[in-house]
């Protein structure tokens, strides 16, 4: 039997490439995709095949304890390979001549720039190395058909490795294999760490986003929202009896027109976000079915024609009111034609701000299914200073249009609370903590 086709050999299929030629490998991704797994299975594979030469490399590594030794010792065992190496304090080698070496491209860069006939130099969390790093190793890994393997889970997008390969404004050097793997792409994802994973998405969402589904770290600070999870809570409403609001932003030009159907838990404070619609470049004839879909009547009375089987809003269907973006008058008369139940929303110098402060002063559950709620709740932010880098108390406009369909369905609610001083406090509180 080919040592490739070994069952214990746990390569997801979007990693297979690792068996393939390139001078660059560059994988990233969150956790539990397997990169590190999957690259030391092959490389000690690959090194029982022929020899090998592999420095193991991060950017600071005071110890062996800090490298990938370990995790090439365990998958040597796990693949029944150990008589095929010999492994040292701190070396792996087998008697073919294929040898593991371990160091950091900081702590060590003397010794590793004058290491000869490396096949594969494999740089671990390679969002922490530095440009200079990276430079250093390019003239040291020089051998004919040598190999440069990256495994990262993406950090900032200006970190040199991140540069490197997934820049918008150039392209990855040549012969480069680029791979974005993550939890969902892991067949063998353990339960342990799905656990884990459900944890840090019900606690910190901003976390799991970057741990868990390799998106760039943003500034925390300087988003808006960070009081969100997201979470299934269709049976919970039903339970509840909550009262459904609906807000909707019409869409310019590029823009979208969407909406939200929301319930508030005043008692808890707590606004769920159970559903959502949203298309660009939407038409005037077109806004009805996106709202409500079919229309509940006689098919014999149709108002309006369903071009592209918009599902629409369950609680529009059930004659939830809008309260709507007051912009275009013309349409929201279009759609009191069609038997909308729907109004204006009432906008002020401080609306966008005080409805902010509303959403802020609650917590918000959205679930599952609302994907771009999550990505507006992800990317709203405050602006940035360009002269200082200072985070400011001015929010962008952008990423703002589902948040806006929020603010319209809130208004009474916050309206209600303000008439009767029970939010007085909530702008300074809120400011208070920017």
């Amino acid at each position: 039997m080919s040592l490739r086709n070994n069952p214990l050999l746990e390569v997801p299929d979007e990693l297979q490439r690792l068996w393939e030629p390139f001078r660059h490998k560059a994988i990233h991704g969150g956790r539990g995709g397997t990169k590190s797994h999957s690259m030391a299975s092959v490389l000690v594979t690959k090194g029982v095949e022929r020899p090998l030469r592999v420095g193991c490399y991060r950017e600071i590594q005071k110890s062996i304890g800090t490298s990938v030794k370990r995790l090439l010792d365990d998958k040597i065992d796990l693949l029944g390979l150990r008589g095929a190496y010999h492994s040292t304090e701190y070396k792996i080698v087998g008697p073919n001549g294929t040898e593991f070496l371990f160091g950091g491209l900081r702590t060590n860069a003397e010794s590793i720039k004058s290491t000869e006939g490396l096949d594969v130099a494999w740089i671990e969390e390679a969002n922490t190395v530095s440009a200079a790093s990276l430079e250093l190793l390019k003239p040291t890994v020089r051998k004919d058909d040598s190999e440069l393997w990256y495994g990262w889970n993406r950090r900032f997008a200006t970190d040199p490795v991140d540069n490197m390969f997934l820049s918008p404004d150039h392209a990855p050097p040549p012969r480069s294999w680029v791979q974005r793997i993550n939890w969902r792409q892991n067949p063998w994802f353990p339960k342990v760490l799905i656990d884990e994973m459900e944890y840090d998405k019900a606690r910190d969402f901003d976390k799991y986003l970057h741990v868990w589904e390799g998106q760039l770290l943003e500034r925390s600070s300087a988003r808006v929202f960070n009081n969100w999870t997201v979470e299934d809570m269709d049976e919970e409403i039903e339970k509840m009896g909550l009262i459904a609001r609906v807000g909707s932003d019409w869409g310019f030009s590029n823009d979208p027109t969407c909406a939200v159907e929301l319930y508030v838990d005043q008692a808890r404070r707590l606004i769920y976000i159970k559903n959502e619609v949203y298309q660009l470049k939407c038409k005037i004839d077109d806004t009805a079915a996106l709202l409500k879909g079919d229309d509940n009547r006689d098919p014999s009375d149709q108002r309006w024609e369903n071009r592209y089987g918009n599902p629409g809003l369950p609680a529009i269907r059930d004659g939830a009111r809008i309260i709507a973006d007051g912009a275009r008058p013309e349409l929201i008369a279009h759609l009191q034609d069609r038997g909308f139940n729907i109004k204006r929303a009432k906008k002020g110098p401080n609306s966008i701000r005080e409805g902010v402060d509303f959403m802020q002063s609650y917590d918000i559950v959205v679930h599952p299914r609302c994907k771009h709620t999550e990505q507006e709740l992800t990317w709203y932010k405050y602006k940035t200073d360009k002269l200082t880098d200072e985070i400011t108390n001015e929010l962008e406009d952008k990423h703002n249009h589902v948040i806006d369909s929020c603010r319209y369905a809130l208004e009474d609610i916050r309206h209600n609370q303000q008439g009767s001083g029970l939010s007085t406090f909530i702008p300074e509180l809120i400011k208070s903590q920017c």
